[in-house]
């Protein structure tokens, strides 16, 4: 028998929202190409949807997450994790935080320079992504670095969509509500557009979209496991 193959531990900062942390980890789990048990990464997850709201965060209406963020990261690391993946592209915004408690402890995997590196070669990217994406500029900064232009989404649109999606709405009203945002963005100039909130892969497939579609969740995973491959 072959020898299993050697990762580091996987931590999850997750629960933003809990349907968002629960595919990523079914993806982890496709993605790790395992024949056996054995061959599959351990992972560690804490899933809390109690984190403080990051829209109301960044609008300046509630409470910081990052202390909440930082906590959980320290509770992973303390656990063993050695590789941190957080699927909430919001909650990016206060990676720093996390970043900073874990430093020479850990290695933070970052969905935002994921999904940069999966959109290498587009010019234009419409970025599908709730307000407290789009207001921090996580991905128009980023991807501008990279030479490439970006046109916002609707957020109006996007945010009720993404909150039906969160109270467990995956049908196919808000699918094509999606679709149609996404197709907007494409006539609008956009030669990929980018799912840049968990919650919408969820919903939302290549096949709804008239261009390029990079799903920052997919992103994530690929970047997660080669992390975490020792």
């Amino acid at each position: 028998m072959t020898e299993p193959v050697q990762w580091r531990t996987i931590g999850v900062i997750g629960g933003m929202g809990p349907a968002a942390t629960a595919d990523f980890l079914a993806r982890l789990v496709v993605a790790a190409g395992a024949a056996r048990d054995s061959d599959h990464p351990r992972v560690l997850v804490d899933s809390n949807p109690q984190v403080p709201d990051r829209n109301a965060a960044r609008a300046g209406t509630g409470p910081s997450p990052g202390p909440a963020l930082a906590a959980m990261a320290r509770g992973l690391v303390t656990q063993g994790a050695s590789v941190l993946a957080m699927p909430c592209n919001a909650a990016h915004g206060w990676a720093g935080a996390i970043e900073a408690e874990v430093a020479g402890e850990a290695q933070f995997v970052g969905i935002i320079e994921a999904a940069a590196t999966a959109l290498a070669g587009a010019r234009t990217v419409g970025i599908m992504a709730v307000g407290a994406t789009l207001d921090a500029r996580l991905y128009q900064d980023r991807l501008a670095a990279a030479g490439m232009a970006t046109i916002d989404c609707d957020r109006t649109v996007v945010q009720p969509l993404v909150n039906a999606i969160k109270a467990g709405d995956v049908g196919s009203e808000v699918r094509e509500g999606l679709a149609r945002e996404a197709a907007r963005l494409a006539a609008a100039g956009a030669d990929a557009v980018l799912a840049a909130c968990t919650e919408i892969p969820l919903v939302l497939r290549a096949a709804d979209v008239p261009v390029r579609f990079v799903d920052a969740t997919a992103a994530l995973v690929a970047a997660t496991l080669a992390a975490a491959r020792r």
